[in-house]
């Protein structure tokens, strides 16, 4: 596809929206799907900030899982999967390649379980549109609650006593370079505990998990990969196992992330369209 216009590139501050606790100090949470009668689909709000986003393009290979818990990949074959329309086509044809890339990428890795995805589209009638929420996927609790949920309760207790994590893999769908609501990530090693904010996410069929909100910090090193083309791949890393072990050179192991409104985007730029394959990786 000939791109006859300026991608906007380099550094941009763009404005990110983080926690903003419930008034009444109670724990946060979220309804996934429609509230019981009487209750806020979630009980928390939104803190707007300005923030400076630092294009990662042309220095991606700076950028690692240990340090920063994210990773760029380039130059990815084709997919297999040319529509992904289908959940199931997804699986047969895009699911294994994802377990390759995460194996190949992953050094010491040995075992991938891929448990979920998600399609967004920035068209309104989009069942999933992109958040632009700063979060985290997962908490230390829910991470093990994943392991536990999709493996049998013999292997889930020896892989727990190993190195897991949960890392999602990331790609636009769009036919050219990204433009709408790119997506913004910070750098784990520069995330403070207090920072960090679970909130229980609350299923209509009685589940619980949780995900995590991100207070505001101006320490926060917050980053983007501008103009992202279907041959890439980003690597967003919501656990590490490792991240709790005093000396384990891993720093904190879990990636704050949102999309974000570039100032600069053309008004008739194509919208985002993007999947995020979430996996359980085990090893070393």
């Amino acid at each position: 596809m000939a791109i006859t216009h300026t991608i906007p590139r380099g550094p941009v501050t763009g404005n990110l929206n983080f926690f903003r606790p419930p008034a009444d100090g109670s724990a946060p949470f979220n309804h996934v799907d429609t509230p019981p009668a009487g209750l806020p689909q979630r009980n928390f709000g939104d803190a707007t900030h300005p923030v400076l986003i630092t294009d990662i393009r042309g220095s991606e290979s700076n950028y690692t899982l240990d340090n920063d818990a994210f990773a760029a990949i380039q130059s990815v074959p084709p997919s297999a999967e040319k529509d992904f329309v289908s959940d199931d086509s997804i699986r047969a044809n895009y699911y294994p390649e994802v377990e390759r890339l995460l194996l190949d990428h992953i050094p010491g890795s040995h075992k991938v379980v891929l448990f979920d995805h998600t399609i967004r589209r920035t068209d309104p009638s989009a069942p999933r549109s992109p958040v632009q929420r700063v979060h985290i996927d997962q908490t230390p609790a829910s991470a093990e609650q994943r392991v536990r949920r999709h493996l049998s309760p013999d292997e889930a207790e020896k892989l727990l006593q190993g190195r897991y994590r949960i890392v999602n893999v990331w790609r636009p769908l769009n036919k050219g370079p990204v433009e709408s609501f790119p997506l913004a990530f910070a750098s784990s090693a520069t995330l403070e505990d207090a920072d960090v904010v679970p909130v229980e996410h609350r299923y209509n069929s009685g589940y619980r998990g949780q995900t995590a909100a991100i207070k505001y910090n101006p320490g926060q090193k917050w980053h983007y990969l501008s103009g992202m083309t279907g041959d890439e791949r980003l690597l967003l890393e919501c656990f590490d196992s490792e991240a709790a072990k005093d000396g384990s050179g891993v720093k904190g192991g879990r990636v704050a992330h949102t999309a974000f409104e570039d100032p600069r985007t053309r008004p008739d730029a194509e919208g985002r369209e993007s999947i995020e394959v979430r996996a359980l990786v085990f090893g070393p």
